[in-house]
């Protein structure tokens, strides 16, 4: 089902220098000369949109460096008179909102830890009623969509149409390489239930590094994101905050060089017909995949019933080593992912489970009905 949302096309409130859209610019605002250098540099690559800095800092714990605080607004406005670029600060309450529209602040975003809760979110909508700014807003740390759907539909209640979504990755308890994971399919369900919102992705926050800033870039333009938020600083070893995952003006402009941008669609009809011929056949065995799928889940009803009458538990864990190890085998030697396959084993696995797990649970209910019944009739 798609959101109902007013949305306006990001082309009507937001003009991209260069392709594609990229909103750049240091973490923190730390001194006025270092922000007004960095957003020199940036300007001069000709690549870059919308000047961001971080005003007000969110940190875990206290004692950390929470940001310049309201003086960093007057910087962001000189660095704006001077460069041309309209300029981008994160709001986490009502008084943020405030100061930043009275600066001139052009484009509002509402960081991670204030999506994931709704009177945060709430108050900064409450702020922003009669104003008419663009607002982006990150996915909360955890990854729940709803969340996530929740404060963008706060904020367009607001009045607040020109709203855009930042991809900035989840927290995960499991290590990897990558300080936030992408969990791509959250975006990809969040654009497939608005498909008139444009996303933005920040390579920066998922990465925490810059060695891997390029990999996740190219793969968001190539999941037709509408554009990079990418931290940058004139000196990243000395930053103040996350200096592991700012890049230099210089290599920010490098980067977006060495980028591949595609379009999501083509006039060429040759290919058009081509792709349409590889999607029916794609359909087709989708279709036969729910059948056999089907067929399985019958068989598996019955397996849940023959356990039922001989008093057999649901679950064999030497049953499923042998599923996970023979499929695995046979899918590598089909050339298919083993994480995917997996994950997919897994997810089959789990619905035989809850299948036969309501099969035996059916069965008790049921005497346990009858037994309660036939007491009633006894006492009666």
């Amino acid at each position: 089902m798609k959101l109902n949302l007013n949305i306006e096309p990001l082309e009507n409130w937001l003009t991209a220098n260069n392709q594609p859209l990229l909103i750049s610019g240091p973490c923190s605002a730390e001194t006025e000369d270092q922000l007004l250098t960095t957003a020199h540099l940036l300007a001069a690559t000709g690549k870059v949109s919308v000047l961001r800095a971080g005003i007000w800092k969110p940190r875990t714990r206290p004692g950390e460096f929470e940001g310049i605080g309201s003086i960093g607004l007057e910087w962001l406005k000189r660095a704006k008179a001077e460069t041309g670029l309209p300029t981008a600060v994160e709001v986490a309450n009502a008084k943020h909102v405030e100061e930043a529209l009275a600066a001139g602040v052009d484009i509002l975003w509402i960081g991670a830890r204030s999506t994931v809760n709704p009177f945060t979110v709430q108050e900064i909508a409450d702020a922003l009623q009669g104003h008419d700014i663009p607002v982006l807003i990150k996915n909360p740390v955890n990854p729940d969509l709803q969340l996530w759907i929740g404060a963008i539909e706060r904020i367009n209640k607001a009045g607040i149409t020109k709203i855009g979504a930042i991809h900035r990755g989840f927290s995960s308890f499991e290590k990897s390489s990558f300080r936030n994971e992408p969990m791509w399919e959250l975006a990809i369900q969040l654009k497939t239930l608005c498909p008139d919102l444009p996303i933005i992705n920040d390579p920066s926050h998922i990465c925490g590094n810059r060695e891997l800033i390029p990999y996740i870039s190219q793969k968001a333009l190539d999941l037709d994101m509408q554009g990079l938020m990418i931290e940058s600083h004139l000196d990243p070893s000395v930053a103040w905050t996350d200096a592991k995952q700012q890049l230099t003006p210089a290599a920010v402009s490098e980067l977006m060089d060495r980028l591949t941008v595609r379009e999501p669609e083509s006039t060429n009809e040759a290919f058009v017909d081509k792709l349409a011929d590889l999607r029916k056949s794609i359909d087709k065995i989708d279709d036969l995949l729910l059948q056999k799928l089907g067929e399985r889940m019958s068989i598996v009803e019955k397996i849940g019933e023959y356990k039922r009458d001989n008093q057999v538990t649901v679950l064999q864990v030497n049953r499923w080593d042998e599923i996970l190890k023979k499929g695995t085998a046979f899918a590598k030697a089909l050339k298919l992912d083993e994480h995917f396959t997996e994950k997919f084993l897994e997810l089959v696995h789990g619905e035989s489970i809850r299948k036969q797990t309501e099969i035996l649970n059916a069965g008790k209910v049921t005497q346990e009905g009858i037994a309660a019944e036939q007491h009633t009739e006894v006492k009666a």
